[in-house]
């Protein structure tokens, strides 16, 4: 994964977490990330068709965490924003005609799938919760 959108949906629910009976702006969430409040509506409204966030619209409004921390975890998160594997993507331009290049495909697709599943699975044990926790 080559962007920032795990870290930034990370950071928007870490913020979330911290104060779970606030609205919070996308314009106070987007300035302590340090982005665009565009880009954060963009994601609130993915985490909302997710469950994981409420929005209130109007002055008054904003998001708010609208599943326990507990119940997210951060491979749910990495599961939500995964676009390419952990190791990047194969070349799709090998020589047929190479003994390695023949085969490194399929060979490398069991090893992408696996370091995903390593990944995964580390993320799995840890929560939305514990990982807010620390910035108490």
């Amino acid at each position: 994964m080559n962007n920032a959108r795990f870290a930034t949906i990370i950071h928007i629910l870490t913020l979330l977490a911290r104060n779970p009976d606030q609205w919070h702006s996308s314009d106070w969430i987007a300035a302590s990330i340090g982005i665009n409040p565009v880009m954060v509506r963009k994601e609130l409204s993915l985490l909302q068709a997710m469950g994981w966030v409420i929005g209130k619209k109007g002055k008054e409004g904003g998001s708010m965490l609208g599943a326990s921390g507990c119940n997210i975890s951060l491979a749910d998160i990495y599961k939500v924003v995964k676009n390419t594997n952990v190791l990047g993507r194969k070349n799709n331009s090998t020589n047929p005609g190479c003994p390695v290049g023949k085969r490194i495909n399929k060979a490398l697709e069991s090893l992408f799938t696996e370091t995903d599943q390593m990944v995964i699975g580390a993320l799995q044990r840890r929560s939305l919760k514990n990982f807010a926790d620390q910035f108490s």
